[in-house]
């Protein structure tokens, strides 16, 4: 049975509204739990866990092997170069060359500004804390920064949930929505995961780089959807609901 217009009016309004909430209670999380976490780290009590996982990863009889097989390291190696910085400045300027060639040009300048100062916030945060890096096992690729937090755990946050949120949300099928931001979290994931592998940090500071990353993001993805509703950046493009074309 077909709903009165103003019946659909109120239940589309409503959900609207529940989802700002639900996005506003995701940003209180994952801000509360980076200041959380950097508070435990400030007092040492992360220190056991930390190193109880860091050696978890290492070959008990020799600390410099990581454990599983070759093929894992080598995939490993391939991984954290993807929260690179060059990496991840072309993932931004093909992200915002799409978004060009389809004619959402505010989108786009949305996108750079985002990334951009999303990846300032984050160096500036890493220059706060200034933490040692882990020196219980040997480090498997070169490191000359502080640890806390994970600048690859945290800018891969940021720029690949930013833009999966952002692009998704300049679309209309639902499947593509889904594929886009369930990718960014894949690689957000994998890429935090990768720099403990390697040891070359904490899992607090991974933990942490993902926390306020995700903030980021969500705090981003929250500010589009209300310049599309104001028409201050494009609206999402006319793909039909299923994502087929």
């Amino acid at each position: 049975m077909k709903l009165p217009a103003p019946v659909r009016g109120l239940l589309d309004r409503y959900r609207i509204d529940t989802g700002i909430l639900i996005v506003f209670a995701l940003l209180a999380a994952a801000a509360f739990a980076f200041v959380a976490i950097a508070d435990e780290v400030s007092e040492g009590s992360t220190h056991e866990l930390d190193r109880w996982l860091m050696l978890g990863l290492r070959d008990p009889a020799d600390l410099s092997v990581p454990a599983g097989p070759d093929w894992l390291r080598a995939m490993m190696l391939d991984v954290t170069a993807l929260g690179g910085w060059a990496v991840l400045t072309i993932v931004v300027i093909f992200a915002a060359g799409y978004l060009v060639a389809v004619r959402q040009y505010a989108t786009a300048a949305f996108v750079v500004a985002a990334s951009t100062g999303g990846a300032l916030f984050g160096g500036l945060l890493k220059a706060l804390f200034d933490r040692a890096r882990p020196d219980i096992v040997t480090h498997l690729v070169e490191v000359n920064s502080a640890s806390f937090p994970s600048g690859h755990a945290m800018h891969s946050a940021i720029i690949y949930l930013t833009l999966g949120a952002l692009l998704a949300g300049a679309q209309k099928g639902r499947g593509v929505k889904i594929y886009l931001i369930a990718t960014a979290i894949l690689l957000t994931l994998a890429i935090g995961f990768s720099r403990v592998y390697l040891g070359v940090h904490w899992p607090s500071d991974v933990i942490a780089g993902w926390s306020i990353g995700a903030a980021w993001a969500i705090a981003c993805s929250l500010l589009a959807y209300f310049l599309r509703r104001n028409r201050t950046i494009d609206p999402a493009s006319e793909a039909p609901e299923d994502g087929r074309a």
